[in-house]
This record gives structure tokens, sequence and C-alpha cells, in this order.
């Protein structure tokens, strides 16, 4: 099954709600399912080098994003908004192959039998 997990939140935000996607992006993944990830607004901090893992948290959602990404689960981030969006604007995707477009995440909505969004 094609499986599109859409983040939109910033992560360490004070909620869970970027783990708990991350963390059924890979429950899914290990059950042989083809997963696609497309990150948006706040959510393509996940993707940078330069987000550390603050104190307080317990789990590096920039870690796991990258052994997903390792794994073979499809990755693309908003290119629009690394200028615009998260708190690291304009900083770099941790691999440049990620930045995606519009059309891309339009394309893996068209092919998706299941769409997500967190």
């Amino acid at each position: 099954m094609k499986i599109l997990i859409v983040f939109n939140h910033q992560p360490y935000d004070g909620s869970d709600v970027a783990y708990n996607g991350l963390r059924l992006a890979k429950n899914l993944h290990e059950r042989k399912e083809e997963v696609r990830i497309f990150l948006m607004n706040d959510s393509v901090d996940l993707a940078r080098e330069c987000n550390r893992k603050p104190e307080n948290y317990d789990h590096d959602l920039v870690a796991m994003l990258k052994e997903l990404y390792q794994a073979g689960v499809a990755l693309k981030v908003c290119g629009t908004c690394q200028a615009r969006c998260g708190l690291f604007k304009n900083e770099p995707y941790f691999a440049p192959e990620i930045k995606g477009t519009m059309n891309d995440l339009a394309d893996w909505v068209l092919e998706s039998e299941r769409i997500l969004s967190f």
C-alpha cells in the first residue's frame, strides 16, 4: 500500500505531533508498506542538520527522519518552505536531493492510497 504522510508542525514544539508521525512512519515501513514523507511549513526543520534536540526533549527527531530516509522511506521537503518556514530559514536540508516541489506533492497525493497529516 502507498502511504503518504505530510508533516506541517515545527519539531520540538512542546507536543509529540512530529515524534508520533515519525514513529508511525517507521512502524508502517517495518510492515513493508511503501511510505512517503513530505515536509512542509515549519516541519521543514526536521530535515536540517542545524536543528538540534533541546535538552528537555527525549528524542532526536532529525536523526529519526534521517534513519527513515536511509532505510528507504521516500522523502521530499518543500523547496519554497526552505526560505519561508521554520526557525532555521534558508538553512540547507541534510541531503540536496530531498528538496521537493508542489508538483512532487501533487504526484504523491494522486498515487497514494492513504494520506495522513501531522
